[in-house]
Protein backbone atom coordinates (compact mmCIF):
# COMPACT_ATOMS: atom_id res chain seq x y z
CA UNK A 1 0.00 0.00 0.00
CA UNK A 2 1.43 3.78 -0.74
CA UNK A 3 2.86 5.40 1.74
CA UNK A 4 3.55 9.25 2.65
CA UNK A 5 7.34 9.30 4.23
CA UNK A 6 9.33 11.70 5.17
CA UNK A 7 13.09 11.55 4.17
CA UNK A 8 16.30 13.03 4.87
CA UNK A 9 14.96 16.08 7.27
CA UNK A 10 17.54 17.50 8.71
CA UNK A 11 17.58 18.83 12.47
CA UNK A 12 19.44 20.67 14.58
CA UNK A 13 19.80 18.92 18.28
CA UNK A 14 18.01 22.07 19.44
CA UNK A 15 15.17 20.75 16.78
CA UNK A 16 15.07 23.47 14.34
CA UNK A 17 15.17 22.40 10.40
CA UNK A 18 15.74 26.01 9.49
CA UNK A 19 17.84 28.63 10.71
CA UNK A 20 16.28 31.99 11.10
CA UNK A 21 15.73 34.94 8.73
CA UNK A 22 15.16 32.65 5.90
CA UNK A 23 14.33 34.90 2.59
CA UNK A 24 16.14 35.42 -1.04
CA UNK A 25 19.86 35.91 0.44
CA UNK A 26 19.40 32.79 2.73
CA UNK A 27 16.99 30.02 1.36
CA UNK A 28 17.33 27.69 4.57
CA UNK A 29 17.98 30.79 7.21
CA UNK A 30 20.97 32.33 8.76
CA UNK A 31 23.55 28.98 9.09
CA UNK A 32 20.65 26.15 7.92
CA UNK A 33 23.16 25.55 5.44
CA UNK A 34 25.29 23.61 8.16
CA UNK A 35 22.36 20.92 8.63
CA UNK A 36 22.68 19.78 5.00
CA UNK A 37 26.75 19.28 4.98
CA UNK A 38 26.37 15.46 5.71
CA UNK A 39 24.01 15.08 2.51
CA UNK A 40 26.13 17.17 0.29
CA UNK A 41 29.15 15.40 0.94
CA UNK A 42 27.59 11.92 -0.38
CA UNK A 43 27.72 10.96 -3.78
CA UNK A 44 24.14 11.96 -3.97
CA UNK A 45 24.90 14.99 -2.78
CA UNK A 46 27.79 15.83 -5.14
CA UNK A 47 25.57 14.69 -7.91
CA UNK A 48 22.63 17.35 -7.18
CA UNK A 49 25.64 19.67 -7.01
CA UNK A 50 27.18 18.49 -10.24
CA UNK A 51 30.65 17.25 -8.87
CA UNK A 52 31.87 13.84 -9.63
CA UNK A 53 30.89 11.32 -7.86
CA UNK A 54 33.89 9.37 -5.46
CA UNK A 55 32.50 6.05 -5.53
CA UNK A 56 31.86 5.60 -1.47
CA UNK A 57 29.33 4.35 0.11
CA UNK A 58 28.02 4.36 3.43
CA UNK A 59 25.14 4.98 6.08
CA UNK A 60 24.73 8.64 4.69
CA UNK A 61 24.36 7.43 1.14
CA UNK A 62 22.37 4.78 1.96
CA UNK A 63 19.44 7.18 3.81
CA UNK A 64 20.16 9.88 0.51
CA UNK A 65 19.28 7.52 -1.68
CA UNK A 66 16.31 6.18 0.21
CA UNK A 67 14.31 8.99 -0.39
CA UNK A 68 14.19 9.03 -3.56
CA UNK A 69 13.02 5.42 -4.19
CA UNK A 70 9.27 4.35 -5.27
CA UNK A 71 8.36 8.20 -4.58
CA UNK A 72 5.84 9.12 -7.23
CA UNK A 73 4.69 12.47 -6.03
CA UNK A 74 5.86 15.07 -3.39
CA UNK A 75 4.23 17.58 -1.16
CA UNK A 76 5.58 20.60 0.50
CA UNK A 77 4.81 23.82 2.26
CA UNK A 78 5.09 27.27 0.87
CA UNK A 79 8.06 28.10 2.10
CA UNK A 80 9.86 25.14 0.92
CA UNK A 81 8.75 26.24 -2.48
CA UNK A 82 10.04 30.12 -2.06
CA UNK A 83 10.48 33.01 -0.21
CA UNK A 84 7.18 34.80 -0.99
CA UNK A 85 4.49 35.44 1.73
CA UNK A 86 0.83 36.59 1.00
CA UNK A 87 -0.36 37.38 -2.60
CA UNK A 88 1.95 35.81 -5.38
CA UNK A 89 3.92 38.53 -7.05
CA UNK A 90 5.70 36.49 -9.34
CA UNK A 91 3.97 33.67 -10.95
CA UNK A 92 7.12 32.72 -12.98
CA UNK A 93 9.49 31.93 -10.06
CA UNK A 94 10.02 27.96 -10.66
CA UNK A 95 11.07 27.46 -6.78
CA UNK A 96 14.60 27.23 -5.11
CA UNK A 97 15.46 24.57 -8.05
CA UNK A 98 15.61 26.75 -10.76
CA UNK A 99 14.15 25.99 -14.35
CA UNK A 100 14.95 22.18 -13.74
CA UNK A 101 13.68 21.45 -10.50
CA UNK A 102 15.15 17.53 -9.40
CA UNK A 103 11.16 16.21 -8.43
CA UNK A 104 10.26 15.05 -12.46
CA UNK A 105 6.70 14.62 -10.49
CA UNK A 106 3.85 16.05 -9.59
CA UNK A 107 4.59 18.42 -6.75
CA UNK A 108 1.79 19.72 -4.50
CA UNK A 109 2.03 23.07 -2.33
CA UNK A 110 0.39 23.84 0.56
CA UNK A 111 -0.63 27.63 0.89
CA UNK A 112 -3.49 29.87 1.95
CA UNK A 113 -3.29 31.15 -1.79
CA UNK A 114 -3.78 28.61 -4.49
CA UNK A 115 -3.02 29.61 -8.32
CA UNK A 116 -2.75 28.07 -11.38
CA UNK A 117 -0.52 25.09 -11.50
CA UNK A 118 3.01 26.11 -12.71
CA UNK A 119 5.11 23.58 -15.60
CA UNK A 120 8.63 23.64 -15.60
CA UNK A 121 11.13 21.48 -17.24
CA UNK A 122 11.96 17.59 -16.39
CA UNK A 123 8.21 17.16 -15.99
CA UNK A 124 7.87 18.52 -13.08
CA UNK A 125 4.53 20.37 -12.31
CA UNK A 126 3.67 22.42 -9.09
CA UNK A 127 0.18 22.52 -7.89
CA UNK A 128 -0.87 25.18 -5.47
CA UNK A 129 -3.49 24.36 -3.17
CA UNK A 130 -5.15 25.33 0.05
CA UNK A 131 -7.58 22.10 0.38
CA UNK A 132 -7.37 19.83 3.86
CA UNK A 133 -4.35 17.89 4.21
CA UNK A 134 -6.26 14.82 3.49
CA UNK A 135 -7.12 16.19 0.28
CA UNK A 136 -4.28 17.03 -0.84
CA UNK A 137 -2.75 13.70 0.51
CA UNK A 138 -5.53 11.85 -1.66
CA UNK A 139 -4.97 13.96 -4.93
CA UNK A 140 -0.80 12.92 -4.80
CA UNK A 141 -1.55 9.34 -4.15
CA UNK A 142 -3.48 8.99 -7.47
CA UNK A 143 -0.98 11.72 -9.16
CA UNK A 144 1.98 8.61 -7.83
CA UNK A 145 -0.15 6.22 -9.35
CA UNK A 146 0.86 3.29 -6.78
CA UNK A 147 3.99 4.70 -5.91
CA UNK A 148 4.49 6.38 -2.14
CA UNK A 149 4.37 10.44 -1.70
CA UNK A 150 7.60 12.53 -0.08
CA UNK A 151 6.54 14.87 2.76
CA UNK A 152 8.84 17.43 2.13
CA UNK A 153 9.56 20.70 4.66
CA UNK A 154 9.19 23.14 5.92
CA UNK A 155 8.46 22.31 9.80
CA UNK A 156 4.67 23.20 9.73
CA UNK A 157 3.93 21.19 6.71
CA UNK A 158 5.32 17.82 8.73
CA UNK A 159 4.02 19.06 11.53
CA UNK A 160 0.71 19.57 10.24
CA UNK A 161 0.98 15.49 8.74
CA UNK A 162 2.46 13.74 11.88
CA UNK A 163 -0.57 15.71 14.30
CA UNK A 164 -3.05 14.40 11.68
CA UNK A 165 -1.33 10.97 11.84
CA UNK A 166 -1.07 10.62 8.06
CA UNK A 167 2.97 10.56 7.87
CA UNK A 168 3.70 6.50 7.68
CA UNK A 169 7.19 6.42 8.12
CA UNK A 170 9.99 9.53 8.65
CA UNK A 171 13.42 9.62 8.51
CA UNK A 172 15.67 12.37 10.35
CA UNK A 173 19.32 13.18 10.07
CA UNK A 174 20.29 14.32 13.47
CA UNK A 175 23.10 17.41 12.82
CA UNK A 176 25.37 17.90 15.96
CA UNK A 177 25.20 21.93 15.91
CA UNK A 178 22.61 24.29 17.59
CA UNK A 179 21.03 26.88 15.69
CA UNK A 180 18.99 28.69 18.55
CA UNK A 181 16.05 29.66 16.39
CA UNK A 182 14.07 29.63 13.03
CA UNK A 183 11.58 26.80 11.85
CA UNK A 184 11.34 24.10 14.90
CA UNK A 185 9.93 20.81 14.17
CA UNK A 186 9.03 19.44 17.73
CA UNK A 187 6.68 22.25 18.57
CA UNK A 188 3.42 21.07 19.56
CA UNK A 189 4.12 17.57 18.66
CA UNK A 190 4.46 16.12 22.39
CA UNK A 191 6.20 12.75 22.35
CA UNK A 192 4.65 12.03 18.73
CA UNK A 193 1.73 9.33 19.84
CA UNK A 194 1.07 7.06 17.22
CA UNK A 195 4.51 6.67 16.16
CA UNK A 196 7.83 4.75 17.20
CA UNK A 197 11.45 5.04 17.02
CA UNK A 198 12.00 2.10 14.68
CA UNK A 199 15.46 2.50 13.99
CA UNK A 200 18.83 4.63 14.45
CA UNK A 201 21.92 4.13 13.08
CA UNK A 202 24.92 6.81 13.45
CA UNK A 203 27.80 7.94 11.09
CA UNK A 204 30.90 10.60 11.68
CA UNK A 205 28.37 13.07 10.62
CA UNK A 206 25.02 12.67 11.69
CA UNK A 207 22.65 10.57 13.50
CA UNK A 208 19.78 8.66 11.22
CA UNK A 209 16.46 8.57 13.47
CA UNK A 210 13.40 6.49 11.78
CA UNK A 211 10.00 7.02 13.09
CA UNK A 212 7.12 4.63 12.35
CA UNK A 213 3.51 4.85 12.59
CA UNK A 214 2.34 1.90 15.09
CA UNK A 215 -0.17 0.11 13.27
CA UNK A 216 -1.99 -2.12 16.07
Amino acid sequence: MPKLRVHNLSVSLDGYVAGPSQGPDHPLGIDGEELHTWLFDTDYGRLLLGHAPTGERGTDQDHAEAGDANIGATIMGRNMFGPARGDWQDLSWPGWWGPNPPFHHDVFVLTHYPRPDLIVEGGTVFHFTDDPLGIVLKHALVAAGGRDVRLGGGASAVRQYLLAGLVDEMHLAQVPILLDGGERLYDGLGRLPGYECSRMESSPAVTHLTFSKIVR
